[in-house]
């Protein structure tokens, strides 16, 4: 057998890297919390828990502020920080229903999105032409923004009563979409990336996956099923996957990691900081106006406080998926179970009948719990990297003398 390329040998050091409990620690998490509520509702007679109508629901409950921490990861890796999220996608759902009738959903949606466009580059643009702290700037747009929510409802819920509106909105995100033949897609996927990994040299890494996705293809007929997802749930699943493969793959990504990691540095490199942290404010209050058009879709209504306190959520989830509130470090894939794992204990505390009380001690004790161990587990690395560093520094000292 032929010796390992450098080459693939650092490919295969990274594919076992991201299986390590330091950067797929949140994903076993989530595992192990479904087996244990899994476990506890056989037990005690509880409707099974992962029943396909149990899991549609909790992704479809939690598939808003899944997209909300998308983007709000985006701002955090920036280096910065943005508490108006829920205020704007209240202003966004109020301004959409007080559009659509008089104006028709695809002019009221544009106003909406643009409004929270329009929202988050106040921030990006006092934050970083002004200079002021994007903590302070955020709150404060945050209690702005509600004013604004409380003026155009004029302090009560407004509801979509029009029945041409009505039925855009509910067209918007009422429904479920089912795509056929879902084991025999993932085979075929499976397999391409196996020649993939062939062909870049990974050999054993492919020849396995290129012989799941074979299997995976001929059991497809008889072992096949069918994906049912709410339509949330879909755009959930888009969004995170561009915005995970733009920040992996593409030089813009890169870009904004070396922002929030060091902004002088990235400055000094060549890089606008300002565009791309004005930027991810931007996309922030974009993504926040379509969660809020998504919102007011789902209830076809508002009211002066809908989605408050959203934000401790948001920020919650992404905390939960690793995300640095200093800059440089995060994953939206990863903010994305974090809030698949603030949904299912939500969800499992009412299968198992446990009172809201309980729900909020529990929820807040996991998040604390799950920044302790980030906060040490990155303090291990830094005192790793130092130690490692010390002979280096030393060889190079005597080459030097």
């Amino acid at each position: 057998m032929p010796p390992e390329t450098p080459r693939g040998a650092a490919r295969r050091s990274r594919f076992a890297a991201a299986f390590r409990p330091g950067n797929a620690g949140v994903v076993y998490a989530l595992l192990l919390i479904v087996a244990v509520l899994t476990l506890l509702t056989a037990q005690l007679g509880r409707p099974s828990y992962l029943s396909p109508t149990n899991v549609i629901n909790i992704l479809d409950q939690s598939s808003l502020i899944a997209i909300l921490a998308v983007f709000t990861t985006v701002v955090l890796i920036s280096g910065n920080f943005d508490l108006s999220v829920a205020s704007v996608a209240a202003f966004s759902a109020a301004t959409v229903l007080s559009l659509v009738a008089p104006l028709g959903l695809p002019v009221a949606m544009a106003i909406a999105l643009g409004a929270g466009l329009l929202c988050g580059a106040v921030n990006g643009l006092i934050v970083q032409l002004v200079g002021i702290n994007a903590f302070i700037v955020t709150l404060g747009t945050m209690t702005a923004v509600r004013g604004l929510v409380l003026i155009l409802t004029g302090g009560r819920t407004i509801t979509a009563q029009d029945p041409d509106a009505q039925r855009s909105l509910i067209a918007l995100q009422a429904g479920y979409w089912t795509v056929p033949h879902v084991l025999a897609i993932l085979g075929a996927l499976a397999a391409v990336a196996g020649i993939v990994l062939l062909v870049r040299g990974s050999r054993r890494a492919g020849v396995v996956v290129l012989l799941a996705g074979v299997v995976a293809v001929a059991l497809s007929p008889v072992l096949g099923f069918e994906l049912r997802l709410s339509k949330p749930t879909y755009y959930l699943i888009v969004i995170a996957g561009v915005t995970w493969a733009v920040l992996r793959y593409t030089v813009i990504g890169r870009r904004l990691y070396a922002v929030g990691a060091n902004a002088e540095a990235a400055r000094l490199s060549g890089i606008n900081v300002n565009r791309y942290r004005i930027g991810a404010f931007v996309l922030n209050g974009l993504g926040s106006g379509f969660v809020g058009v998504l919102f007011a879709a789902k209830l076809l209504a508002i009211n002066p406080t809908g989605l408050q306190g959203t934000e401790l959520t948001v920020l919650a989830a992404a905390i939960l998926g690793g995300t640095s509130l200093f800059g440089g470090l995060g994953s939206v894939l990863k903010s994305v179970v974090g809030a698949l794992i603030l949904f299912t204990l939500d969800n499992g505390f009412n299968v198992l009948n446990l009172g809201a009380n309980y729900q909020g001690v529990i929820v807040g004790t996991v998040v604390v719990v799950a920044a302790a161990i980030y906060t040490v587990a990155g303090r291990q690395k830094q005192v790793r990297r130092v130690r490692e560093s010390r002979p280096r520094t030393a060889v190079r000292q005597e080459a030097l003398r």
